[in-house]
């Protein structure tokens, strides 16, 4: 037998060059980074429908009381979605203005669509202005971190007090009341909403999603991971808000025969100079601070906390609102906003990219171009105890996000900053109290140093905590 000679030195140094070549970085096309979905396409789907516990109710009543064009609203805000997913590669929520909303059904008379187009639209310059000019980045930087805690806290709380009472109690969207303690049986019934709460705890529990990757050290545990990974991969609050559409068309089968297909016709709204008076003064003065506060500057501290690699821009935030609804509101459309709560509930049930905003997207879209404004039946008839649990797990998430406060000085910060904004119904009472707070804890901790008379200067301490002077 033919004795095989030793390699040859350019041979071994091929070897080895081929040996270390896969732990060389991996360079991805820039699609493929961008682009790619971070979880599994059921959990994307899932956390679609995260937000719509806040977006059913206020189309709703916007749709009812105002007359809002539901087509119009649906073909837009499915746009705002599809494009928004594409540009911030996270589930950036497209979620109605709320304090437009609520000025808009509780005014006597009612604020006509034209006035809620104009508030929008005013409101939406204002950030737009702020975003282009950098003055919205600038105030994201210097906005002290647990003042920025005390709105999301306030926020999270008030979505899920609101859900609570879309448990217990039967609601009158229109008169933006509730109307009797919800029955125990029916429908839409106690049974229906605690049960959808057991089941999305049961599949979802606290919100912690496993990684598929992520190795165990004993067999009980890995046993436990796999069981818990089969459970989270089930799009339970998919399921969940299927149900309730099921059940709509259970609740009245008169549906089948009012349902008309086809969209409504698209053209520009007749605004006067009345409109834009009213519109600004009584629906964007309200709403101007909570949008930069809630819609911009707590959903890109959210984003930061929940993707540390994807934090968003203020300045584009801002920009994004704006274009959004200079653009809609001319049409009909309804005014909307980023918000942090919206945000926090499509994480909670699982979305983790762009995708999945994408998908409720061409949702909207299939819904708006194939059922138009006749869609409004099927949405009144939408069990509200079912919304209310979908809202209550968005709100829990959102408050969830101030636990990272742990100084009793940061913590008492933010907690007068959420207390103001709740028992004032106003998050820009609650962000100025919070500031004053902040600013007077501060001087606290200044001394006073005199070198010459006539000549003073005060110095702050130099155990100031770090943390509490950190900002976003």
């Amino acid at each position: 037998m033919e004795q095989q000679s030793p390699p040859s030195s350019s041979t071994t140094t091929t070897t080895t060059t081929t040996s270390t070549t896969p732990f060389l970085p991996q360079h991805h096309p820039w699609w493929r980074r961008h682009f790619h979905m971070k979880n599994s396409l059921s959990s994307e789907l899932s956390g679609a429908v995260g937000d719509l516990g806040t977006f059913i109710p206020i189309v709703l009543t916007l749709t009812l009381v105002s007359h809002l064009d539901l087509s119009t609203t649906l073909i837009f805000t499915a746009l705002y979605n599809i494009t928004t997913g594409l540009l911030f590669h996270i589930p950036m929520p497209v979620q109605p203005m709320k304090s437009i909303a609520a000025v808009a059904v509780s005014e006597t008379p009612h604020l006509t669509t034209s006035q809620i187009a104009t508030a929008g639209a005013s409101t939406a310059a204002v950030l737009f202005l702020l975003g282009a000019t950098g003055l919205m980045s600038t105030l994201y930087r210097l906005l002290p971190l647990p003042v920025v805690r005390g709105i999301q806290l306030s926020q999270g709380l008030s979505f899920a007090f609101s859900a609570i009472k879309y448990i217990r109690y039967n609601q009158d969207f229109v008169a933006s009341k509730a109307t009797a303690p919800r029955a125990w049986l029916g429908l839409d019934g106690l049974v229906v909403a605690l049960s959808s709460l057991l089941f999305l705890v049961i599949f979802t529990g606290s919100g912690d999603h496993y990684d598929r990757n992520e190795s165990d050290d004993d067999q009980p545990r890995r046993r436990n991971s796999k069981r818990l990974r089969i459970l989270g991969s089930i799009p339970a609050a998919l399921i969940v808000f299927l149900l309730g559409l099921v059940l709509c068309f259970i609740r009245d089968p008169s549906i089948f025969g009012d349902i008309k297909f086809g969209p409504s016709k698209i053209g520009f709204l007749s605004i006067t100079w009345n409109d834009w008076k009213v519109g600004f003064l009584k629906g964007a003065v309200p709403q101007i601070p909570l949008s930069v506060l809630n819609s911009v500057i707590a959903v890109c501290k959210l984003s930061g906390d929940l993707f540390p690699d994807r934090e968003l821009s203020a300045a584009k935030v801002s920009v994004s609102v704006g274009v959004m609804n200079l653009v809609g509101c001319w049409f009909g459309a309804m005014p909307v906003c980023h918000g942090a709560g919206g945000l926090a509930g499509q994480y909670r049930f699982g979305a983790r990219s762009g995708w999945s905003v994408v998908y409720l997207g061409i949702g909207k879209l299939v819904i708006g171009l194939v059922f138009g404004n006749s869609f409004v039946r099927i949405l009144n008839q939408f069990p509200i105890g079912i919304l209310g649990v979908l809202l209550l797990f968005a709100g829990i998430e959102l408050a969830m996000a101030s636990r990272d406060m742990n100084s009793k000085e940061e913590s008492f910060v933010m907690l007068v900053c959420a207390a103001v904004s709740l028992t004032g119904s106003s998050a820009a009472l609650g962000f100025v109290c919070g500031i004053l707070l902040f600013l007077l804890l501060k001087l606290r901790k200044m001394e006073y140093s005199g070198s010459a008379p006539g000549f003073s200067k005060f110095k702050f301490e130099s155990t100031v905590d770090a943390e509490t002077s950190s900002i976003p």
